[in-house]
């Protein structure tokens, strides 16, 4: 049956049909948009809608499921967070009050295993968490804490003797060591970290195993309007291919969900086959088959790979975390497949290797269209972007860093003039890239209307502008939250815009993004969402 949604405004994003004020739907898909003349004669009007403004359902093109299990644990994160089930976690603005929250979680929860928070990040504090630090919330017990970048864990002197590196560590700087000659207890990227997370038995607490963790992502998403979601770095287990397709497949479940295989390290062609063999099982709401490699580490961890040689600080520079080998032949086996490639490049060095390789490879192959997304890309300077741009490429830029960590970038990792042209999204749309930003929750916040405000404002959390010239309008960021995801994932037939044939995916907000003053694009409220014509409420 056709229903009708009158408001007081609809953005639409299709450029020959920009605004309305209804909206008809009909089996899950969008059958008129315009006014109320031109909506199907004799279809019910639902006004529940009529004091709000429509746009569409936004799409986050590099968010984790895996943010509905780490609220299972402690969020010890350096800025106040509201968790799924509404709560507001304070800031914690000092090491010692992390390590008293965690240990306050421990003592509520005597039968964990291990005490296991998440969300750290030392670049606030000028020092790290050692292990001395997370003996003082248990000196018996396991304790991991996970860093805001989820590439480095810190573990404490029992987790360090649990897993054998307490008296044999390896010689590897992803186990630095102190002083004294032992670990600090910081394990740097995935060599030493992805083992030791599952050794200890986290895998609960970062990955949704339950009913529980999949709906706190389902209730993240609607909160903030979203309603096309990744998985941004899946493991593509059966077992999780199996939750994937039942929770997706329930009548309450509010978003669709599109998983990407994350590499391993194993043989392209197995990648390939595993991808394929998932992706027989695709629904509407369930879109597997693409590939995700992640090439370097994050800047605010000091993992990420840099051009120049080392941090603005004298950090040595970072980690690759796929050989050059793995990623030519992945990519290879992309394009002759068609296959969608999504490639985690955080410094600079980490997209000009992934540049060179692509360049080589079209180069071989004459008229090849590569399907490839770079993400957080935090680093491409207009030398970069126009390579990316004559390629073919799309970029889905890290805008929300600019907030968080805008003035450590500044100050510490990359410098002033490389900080303020960083996450370069007015130069990548005057290139002609096509653009989307993202949340990468749980890194930040999903937050779509959060993460257009960074890119339109660039205001860092000490309330200075860094890069005005990098700031982009208001209706480009709705563009970059909406039709430019939509693009990345090959899914901007579908959704992305409001237009007849669309799924009817709306996010219903209760003002205008592109009316508003630019610094409060961030406060509109969300009321709910629409997905494939179910109304989902942000307070049910």
């Amino acid at each position: 049956m056709t229903t009708v949604y009158r408001a007081r405004l609809v953005r639409t994003l299709d450029p020959a049909n920009p605004t309305a004020d209804h909206v008809a739907v009909d089996d899950g898909r969008i059958v008129a948009v315009g006014g109320a003349a031109d909506m199907p004669a004799g279809a019910p009007v639902d006004e529940r809608f009529a004091d709000k403004v429509l746009v569409p359902g936004f799409v986050e093109g590099h968010t984790h499921t895996q943010v509905g299990a780490l609220w299972s644990s402690c969020y010890c994160g350096r800025f106040a967070r509201t968790g799924p089930d509404g709560t507001l976690w304070d800031e914690l603005p000092s090491v010692d009050e992390s390590m008293a929250r965690l240990r306050e979680w421990g003592e509520a929860n005597p039968d964990a295993d291990v005490i296991f928070g998440w969300g750290f990040d030392p670049i606030y504090f000028g020092r790290t968490c050692t292990r001395e630090d997370l003996d003082l919330v248990s000196d018996t017990r396991p304790v991991a804490l996970a860093h805001a970048s989820l590439h480095i864990v810190s573990i404490n002197t029992p987790a360090l003797a649990l897993l054998g590196l307490l008296d044999n560590p390896p010689d590897t700087p992803s186990v630095p060591r102190g002083a004294d000659g032992l670990p600090t207890g910081e394990l740097r990227g995935p060599e030493a970290a992805y083992p030791a997370i599952g050794r200890l038995g986290l895998l609960p607490f970062l990955f949704p195993t339950n009913e529980d963790a999949f709906l706190a992502v389902g209730r993240l998403a609607v909160r903030a309007g979203v309603t096309t979601m990744t998985d941004l770095g899946s493991s593509y287990r059966p077992e999780l291919l199996a939750q994937y397709a039942e929770y997706t497949g329930r009548e309450d479940w509010p978003v669709r969900l599109v998983p990407a295989f994350m590499s391993d390290g194993r043989p392209a062609g197995e990648l390939s086959r595993v991808a394929d063999e998932a992706a027989a099982a695709n629904t509407d709401m369930l879109r597997l088959g693409r590939l995700k490699i992640v090439v370097d580490g994050s800047i605010q961890g000091f993992t990420a790979r840099l051009r120049a040689g080392e941090y603005h600080n004298g950090a040595p520079n970072g980690l690759w975390y796929k050989t050059p080998e793995h990623i030519r032949e992945v990519l290879a086996q992309a394009l002759a497949e068609g296959r969608q490639v999504h490639l985690h490049t955080n410094g600079d060095q980490a997209s000009e290797l992934v540049l060179d390789i692509l360049e080589e490879l079209v180069a071989a192959r004459p008229g090849a269209t590569p399907d490839i997304t770079l993400q957080h890309a935090q680093m491409m300077d207009e030398g970069l972007l126009g390579r990316a741009a004559a390629l073919g490429l799309n970029v889905n830029l890290f805008a929300n860093h600019i907030f968080y960590w805008g003035e450590a970038h500044a100050s510490m990792t990359i410098g002033e003039e490389r900080a303020a042209g960083m996450d370069a999204c007015a130069t990548a749309l005057r290139l002609g890239v096509p653009l989307a930003i993202h949340s990468d929750e749980p890194v930040t916040p999903i937050a779509p209307l959060f993460a257009m405000w960074c890119a339109v404002n660039r205001i860092t959390h000490e309330g200075r502008v860094l890069g005005p010239h990098e700031r982009i309008t208001a209706e480009q960021a709705l563009h970059a939250v909406t039709m430019g995801p939509a693009i990345t994932l090959g899914m901007d037939d579908e959704v992305g815009s409001l237009a007849v044939g669309k799924r009817a995916d709306i996010a219903v907000l209760d003002d205008d993004p592109l009316a508003v003053a630019p610094e409060a694009i961030r406060d509109i409220a969300v009321w709910g969402t629409v997905t494939g014509g179910r109304v989902f409420p942000a307070d049910a």
